[in-house]
């Protein structure tokens, strides 16, 4: 009986510590706002996304029914496994391997992709440079000591950027919607490709309305003859405070006369891989979320068994994994993705890609050879 009662009170204490944390977020950013948190969607771009087949009840859903979390914790319990019952497993004992590539010297009219750790993507496609979900920052949260990012020197900063003809941000959570990063980037970036309602944090951290493209689901942008972007469904949620859903997530294909390279941006699993792949036939590569998952939360990440799934239904010929290998949001091992995923990829009909960070992936070439470099 007593066991049962301190046990109870230790409960209790774990869900007052976790609230305080929450209210103190709260508190910060209602009475101290800080420009990270960016600005919700009002005015004629409010206007616009209540005109969304994805917008209801004051809030984006997705495709199919989303629950957040899916086991009996509940979300408090989980936020106190983030912060305070993590295995020394979800970081590396030593710094990761990784090449220091000079993003700015490679040859603009090569069609290559540049993983640069977690989901943040160098990308050159039809003679245009593409940065996806860049965080350059060590840290992946509303503050510096939330959600630090695995030990080592991590080369690739703004002032060495070239210039960006896209940036795409799939949605406006901290760890691909990264304040510093951009602000930093700003004046490189020459066009601006989001999910709807994320502009908005854009305007408010001055960068010029014009320059911004926000998407629907199934809504795309010619940002020249070469190279069209489309913004497609993917299974998640979004926002940067304790208000959510308020805009939109994404995944996107990007295509050219040449190529065709799918982003899946955050997701579950969902039938949405089956209809792009029948919507777009012939896809060289596809950037997939494998990392960050939770039995708890199965239907907002992918376990690597249906990244493979996913792949497999898309018709990619080549499939890179992503959404691992910097921070650590969920309680696996660092390595865990890698390994599931190389399993789960053995005798499917794509082509795994492993790169380290930094290292160069042709997209012309599906039978590219990668070590096993997290063994």
């Amino acid at each position: 009986m007593a066991a049962a009662h301190s046990g109870k009170r230790s409960l209790t204490l774990k869900f007052m510590v976790v609230i305080m944390l929450l209210g103190l977020t709260a508190t910060s950013a209602a009475l101290f706002p800080m420009t990270e948190f960016g600005k919700l969607p009002q005015g004629s771009r409010l206007e616009r996304i209540q005109q969304s087949p994805q917008y209801r009840d004051g809030k984006f859903h997705n495709q199919q029914d989303t629950p957040m979390m899916t086991d009996k914790r509940g979300r408090l319990a989980a936020l106190w496994d983030f912060f305070f019952s993590r295995p020394d497993t979800v970081k590396p004992d030593r710094p990761l391997p990784l090449v220091k590539t000079d993003l700015a010297t490679l040859d603009k009219q090569q069609d290559l992709v540049v993983w640069l750790g977690h989901s943040s993507w160098f990308i050159q496609l039809g003679g245009k440079r593409i940065l996806i979900d860049p965080v350059f920052s060590h840290y992946a949260a509303p503050f510096a000591f939330l959600n630090k990012a695995f030990a080592g020197d991590y080369p690739w900063r703004a002032e060495d950027m070239p210039e960006i003809d896209t940036l795409i941000i799939s949605h406006d959570h901290w760890d691909h919607l990264d304040y510093p990063t951009l602000r930093a980037l700003k004046p490189k970036i020459k066009q601006i490709v989001t999910p709807l309602g994320v502009g908005a944090h854009f305007e408010a951290w001055g960068f010029d309305p014009t320059l911004i493209h926000e998407l629907d689901w199934q809504e795309k942008v010619a940002i020249d003859s070469e190279l069209t972007i489309h913004a497609l469904p993917a299974r998640h949620f979004s926002g940067r405070g304790l208000t959510g859903n308020k805009t939109l997530w994404a995944s996107f294909m990007l295509v050219t006369p040449q190529r065709k390279v799918y982003y899946s941006g955050d997701t579950g699993y969902g039938p949405h891989f089956k209809q792009i792949g029948e919507q777009f036939n012939d896809i060289d590569l596809a950037i997939m979320e494998n990392g960050q998952y939770d039995e708890g939360w199965k239907y907002i990440h992918m376990m690597p068994e249906e990244a493979a799934q996913a792949t497999d239904e898309l018709g990619a010929k080549t499939m890179v994994p992503g959404h691992a290998g910097r921070f650590a949001l969920a309680n696996h091992s660092w390595d865990e993705p890698f390994r599931r995923i190389a399993a789960a990829s053995a005798g499917r009909g794509y082509q795994l890609l492993t790169p380290e960070m930094g290292q160069i992936l042709a997209v012309s070439k599906s039978h590219q050879v990668f070590d096993s470099w997290w063994e």
